[in-house]
């Protein structure tokens, strides 16, 4: 299956690449969560012959209560579990930390980036079935960054000689992403995401073969967000003539 293929080859090639401080411990939910990982790329990611899914949402890298937990791109347990329908082993990060342990689907805190993203494509797709047909979620970034005391470090405040690493591999897996699902839009969910989107795909983008839009990103940093993310994101996709995303 395409997409497994590409996520084993991503894995293994963020596996090679080293961190220093300030970041001193890397989840990679790819490897650690690959049972639950894989399901969600099988069960929803296949395109037959002649197929092709109109829209690619890309978020950044995994937060700490979603995908660090279940493998699932903004996949906070309760939507994951419950209306997607994805269960499985979760093991453990080679290099756990402790004010960040990984408990898979017994963790009880919620992420609300993930919970606010499911909980709007439950609302007005009401099965994953009907929202599948018309987009996937992907992640740009599959690792999780940490500083000692367990904050989150964000990859694009990497030093510039791991970001560019970092970003090559990443780069490389969205194209392969884009050239297995063959979608018209590529859809950045905050600024980060759209910016790596355009430079990675910028050679689709010239030619006229793909066009990239953006979301506001539903994080509860976001004072936007907070007051209504769903209604906002709806009103970005219109503007842009995103209609794939319109049930």
């Amino acid at each position: 299956m395409q997409l497994v293929e590409i996520s084993r080859r991503l894995s293994r090639a963020v596996g090679a690449l080293r961190f220093a401080p300030p970041v001193t411990t890397v989840y990679n939910p790819l490897e650690y969560a690959r049972e639950p990982h894989e399901r969600y790329l099988e069960r929803f990611g296949r395109v037959r012959r002649g197929e092709r899914r109109p829209v690619l949402l890309l978020g950044m890298n995994p937060g700490p209560f979603g995908m660090a937990q279940t493998g699932v791109p903004f996949g906070e347990v309760a939507r994951v579990r419950d209306f997607l329908g994805i269960e499985g082993r979760v093991a453990q990060p080679s290099t756990p930390h402790p004010k960040r342990p990984v408990q898979g689907f017994a963790c009880a805190r919620s992420e609300v980036s993930g919970a606010r993203l499911w909980g709007w494509v439950q609302a007005r797709f009401h099965t994953p079935e009907a929202f599948f047909e018309r987009a996937f979620v992907v992640n740009y970034c599959p690792l999780v960054f940490m500083e000692e005391s367990g904050r989150n470090f964000t990859p694009d405040k990497l030093p510039v000689e791991e970001r560019e690493a970092l970003f090559t591999v990443c780069d490389e897996a969205l194209r392969e992403c884009v050239a297995a699902l063959k979608p018209d839009w590529v859809v950045g969910v905050g600024a980060f995401a759209r910016r790596r989107a355009e430079l990675a795909l910028a050679e689709r983008l010239s030619a006229g073969a793909l066009q990239v839009g953006s979301v506001l990103h539903p994080s509860p940093a976001s004072p936007k967000a907070n007051r209504g993310w769903g209604e906002a994101a709806d009103a970005e996709l219109a503007a842009q003539g995103i209609t794939a995303l319109t049930p």
